[in-house]
């Protein structure tokens, strides 16, 4: 890689964590009652063995919101997530939006609050109560929040969405 294209890429990597991150609940109207609350790394859970999100209850149809600014990478269907819509924010963290009823998000940017789709039970959560299932993924690691819990080296990828929240404003 040339000097000119390595410089490019940190200006890059840079700029991606100068954004900014206005934040809010994914799920129209929810607040803290919506999810319990120590539901982020909970095990055991099922084939995955730990739980890398939050799930975030509501009524099947409720909307669901972009929680940053974001770019959609993927919109479709997947055998656990059901429908799902990925995408990348600020400071290079993706967002997983899984178990939806629709996908309403068109590809490209999307605007903190807009719709993505409608709150639902698909992939491994059918015939359980609806909700959307919201994981946060930090691309580039963060070694320090490792530890020796179950799978505790995927903390360096995985944030707590909860935490994320508490600086959502209303």
């Amino acid at each position: 890689m040339g000097k000119w294209m390595a410089g490019t890429v940190m200006v890059a990597i840079l700029a991606g964590f100068m954004l900014p991150e206005p934040v809010a609940i994914p799920v129209k109207n929810a607040t803290a009652k919506d999810w319990h609350k120590d539901t982020f790394w909970y095990e055991p859970w099922g084939s995955s063995g730990v739980h890398k999100g939050v799930d975030i209850f509501a009524s099947e149809g409720t909307p669901v919101i972009a929680a940053t600014h974001q770019w959609i990478l993927y919109k479709g269907e997947i055998a656990k997530g059901g429908k799902v819509v990925l995408a990348i924010g600020p400071k290079w963290r993706i967002h997983y939006y899984a178990h939806l009823a629709e996908i309403t998000a068109q590809a490209g940017l999307v605007a903190r609050g807009e719709p993505i789709g409608t709150v639902g039970s698909t992939g491994n959560a059918k015939g359980k109560a609806s909700h959307l299932h919201y994981s946060l993924l930090s691309l580039l690691p963060i070694p320090w929040r490792m530890d020796t819990t179950t799978q505790g080296y995927k903390k360096a990828f995985y944030l707590n969405p909860i935490e994320y929240f508490t600086r959502a404003s209303p």
